[in-house]
């Protein structure tokens, strides 16, 4: 979350801050609050500290043979005085936690204010959007006329925003999350991980998913959490400890279904598989040393970036606005793919810097070579990338005017030969 006393040595900023993410000013409050908790802390260890030397002055009066009572008496009152005290911090202390909680990160200086998506900025374009020279059809339009995309037995299954891929569109994802996961392992350096796919509210709380957005997860009668992302448990390997500043960056990636509730995506994308309820993503998570996560958030991006350059698929590279970043982002790139079904870039990736603000909340810090104490960490996430979505742009891109999907060049040896399409590797319905 944030350093109270940060926030009191520099409310003007904090505030600032928040006003760039639309909020109205809030660091008055959370002093006041401070210093009513640190005045109840100090109340209670004064009580406490009064407590000890009347307890020494009661085993001399007893030696003397002295009246015992008002010392008594004294103890009495300052026992309830304590337990006073400390229930009156300990509500203040509450108070400001979940103050602090339901706040966002601050943006960074150079991420550009706005309200929403209208206020990002294109940093680059990469490759040109294929002229395919017919009309183009959308992902479920070709997946549904194959045979190989199944909308209506997913709904009879699970209901609406879920599908059931067969055959060789099933085998394409495959491939895809194969071909993610093996570039990022095997050439950029990530450690590959096999986490729950189930978390309990502090892991949750974390990554900034809880409390503020728990209506976009599904919970279980156990009370454990499905994950939205692997950015949950993959980040959640750190916590609580103290690392040693020689081990950092530590670099880790999964292939992992994901699961959200979409609570407010009433209306967006209902057709296709574009906003799911369930769905595989391979996520990159970074751990690093705070002077250096700049760098590493830069690097983290061109690792995305790679999968959709090896794919042949044109693509764009977004700064996000503050008013389009994620609640712990300090600063996000969007990669968006070009799919040619609605002639549009559409999100692929999301990376995000998230500074030390969920470190705080997991108290994941590291100690330093040279100095004294520890630091919080820096924690970085991204896509590398939603697996459905690439299909999704594979075969838009990949479509051919008969309705039949090229699969790219890239990612023919995990995929396979299919009978009958030996040099091509087509996907069509006789498949």
């Amino acid at each position: 979350m944030f350093d109270v006393k940060w926030i009191r040595d520099n409310p003007e900023a904090f505030d600032r801050g928040l006003a760039r993410r639309g909020l109205l000013p809030r660091a008055a409050g959370i002093v006041a609050l401070d210093e009513s908790w640190r005045a109840a802390e100090t109340a209670a260890q004064e009580i406490q500290a009064r407590r000890n030397r009347v307890s020494k002055e009661i085993g001399g009066a007893k030696g003397r043979g002295e009246d015992l009572a008002p010392l008594l008496a004294q103890v009495a009152s300052d026992k309830e005085g304590q337990a006073a005290a400390e229930q009156e911090a300990a509500r203040l202390r509450w108070l400001i936690d979940d103050e602090l909680a339901a706040l966002p990160n601050l943006p960074a200086e150079d991420v550009p204010d706005g309200k929403d998506e209208h206020g990002n900025v294109v940093l680059r374009l990469h490759g040109t959007p294929p002229v395919l020279g017919f009309p183009a059809k959308e992902h479920f339009e070709l997946g549904e006329a194959l045979g190989l995309m199944d909308f209506a037995r997913a709904g009879k299954l699970s209901g609406a925003r879920f599908v059931v891929l067969k055959g060789q569109l099933a085998r394409l994802e495959r491939a895809i999350g194969q071909f993610m996961i093996d570039l990022q392992t095997n050439e950029f350096g990530y450690t590959e991980i096999s986490p729950p796919l189930m978390v309990r509210d502090e892991a949750a709380f974390g990554t900034g998913s809880l409390p503020k957005f728990g209506d976009d997860l599904f919970k279980t009668t156990t009370g454990l959490w499905l994950i939205p992302t692997a950015e949950v448990p993959l980040t959640n390997l750190v916590a609580d400890e103290i690392l040693d500043e020689g081990k950092l960056p530590l670099r880790f990636t999964a292939w992992t279904p994901c699961f959200r509730s979409e609570a407010g995506a009433a209306g967006k994308d209902t057709r296709g598989m574009i906003r799911q309820h369930q769905f595989e993503k391979v996520e990159l998570v970074s751990i690093a040393h705070p002077d250096r996560s700049v760098d590493e958030h830069e690097r983290m991006t061109s690792c995305a970036e790679e999968v959709l350059k090896r794919l042949g698929l044109a693509y764009r590279v977004m700064l996000l606005c503050t008013g389009d970043m994620g609640f712990a982002s300090r600063k996000t790139y969007d990669i968006e793919v070009w799919l040619p079904g609605q002639n549009a870039y559409r999100e692929i990736s999301s990376c995000s810097n998230c500074g030390e603000f969920q470190a705080r909340r997991m108290k994941a810090r590291f100690r330093p070579g040279e100095g004294k104490g520890t630091r919080f960490v820096h924690t970085l996430n991204g896509s590398g990338l939603a697996v459905g979505r690439t299909l999704i742009a594979v075969v838009e891109n990949y479509q051919q005017g008969n309705g039949t999907v090229v699969v790219p060049e890239a990612l023919r040896p995990l995929y396979g030969r299919t009978r009958g399409h030996r040099r091509r590797c087509l996907i069509n319905r006789s498949t």
